[in-house]
């Protein structure tokens, strides 16, 4: 047996201020009003989501749920559909998750789950290019990856198709 290793890299901003991108400043902060506008009445756990198109368009998403759970969608998914459908011709170039809930400073906040990943996976291959991912929660702590391979290392994508 070999052992094999791969590494990412991930970022902490200490406020959305510590942003060098004005647009990507903006970004974070339409997920956190984004937030405002989940349907969680099941789980109380709200999420807020914003992506950031090639034209500077900002296009909002939130989590919406469903008595039957499955038939809900993350917030993510939500903006990224949204954007598709919208402005189908614009490129992503970043997003941004904003969700209701204070973490220490030894905890992580709570990136996409394996869905919203490969969906986000799908966008970067779509375009042929990478989307830098913010993760905040309200006490604008940001954490950010610059492409969703650095959560997904091993995604599925068309070529094992």
């Amino acid at each position: 047996m070999k052992e094999m290793q791969w590494t990412g890299k991930l970022y902490r901003y200490e406020a959305i201020s510590e942003i060098a991108d004005g647009s990507h400043q903006e970004l974070c902060h339409a997920a956190e009003v984004a937030m405002q506008d989940a349907y969680a009445v099941y789980s109380n756990y709200q999420v807020g989501s914003a992506v950031l198109m090639s034209n500077g368009q900002i296009i909002k998403g939130a989590n919406q749920e469903n008595a039957v759970y499955p038939l809900g969608l993350c917030a993510e998914r939500v903006a990224i559909f949204s954007a598709n459908t919208q402005v189908p011709a614009e490129q992503i170039v970043a997003i941004a998750i904003c969700t209701k809930k204070t973490i220490e400073d030894s905890e992580m906040p709570a990136f996409p789950c394996g869905s919203c990943r490969q969906v986000l996976v799908e966008q970067e291959k779509r375009f042929g290019l990478t989307i830098p991912v913010y993760v905040m929660n309200t006490d604008h702590k940001v954490f950010m990856v610059d492409s969703i391979r650095e959560i997904l290392p091993f995604s599925f994508d068309d070529t094992y198709l």
